[in-house]
């Protein structure tokens, strides 16, 4: 099987992964609004969405459009990188629980999770859709898109990161 092949895979299980993950979001946004959940932020929601969908397809259009030459040292590590970035993300959902969701949706009452990566970072899962957002397009050295979608995706985490930090000061 070809590298190009292989990495189409790699980039669908990450989709189908994400299809997960909005299944979920949606359950858990139920069980936050139904609790009295506010939701900040839904003008930058859509454009998140449209910039991670971005981010799976442009990389499998410039692999598959630009052919890339894959550099095998970069893309094992950057492999290494797309797998530790899944990792942090679920621990960071199975952390959160009902409180997590591709949302920012507060409930009154709720207390602030502090535990598992959130010991150490206020925003892990940020770090997770970073590191992912630059190896996984790497991994087939797709760096027109890794730049890309960092770049833009810099600017939406000033937004995001504010806007979650605002709505989580509603629990103190």
């Amino acid at each position: 099987m070809n590298g190009q092949v292989l990495f189409t895979v790699l980039v669908s299980a990450v989709g189908l992964e994400r299809v997960a993950e909005l299944a979920m979001s949606h359950r858990n946004a139920g069980w936050s609004l139904a609790r009295g959940g506010v939701e900040f932020g839904r003008d930058h929601y859509p454009f998140m969405v449209v910039l991670h969908t971005g981010l799976l397809v442009g990389a499998l259009v410039e692999v598959w459009v630009c052919r890339p030459d894959v550099v095998p040292v970069l893309a094992w590590a950057m492999l290494a990188l797309v797998a530790a970035s899944q990792v942090l993300r679920w621990w960071c959902i199975a952390t959160l629980g009902r409180q997590w969701n591709t949302r920012v949706i507060v409930v009154p009452g709720a207390p602030r999770v502090t535990g598992g990566p959130y010991r150490r970072l206020s925003h892990p899962n940020y770090v997770a859709v970073v590191v992912e957002g630059l190896a996984l397009p790497l991994v087939h050295s797709a760096w027109v898109t890794a730049v890309v979608f960092t770049v833009l995706n810099g600017f939406l985490l000033t937004t995001r990161i504010r806007t979650e930090n605002t709505a989580l000061a509603r629990l103190a």
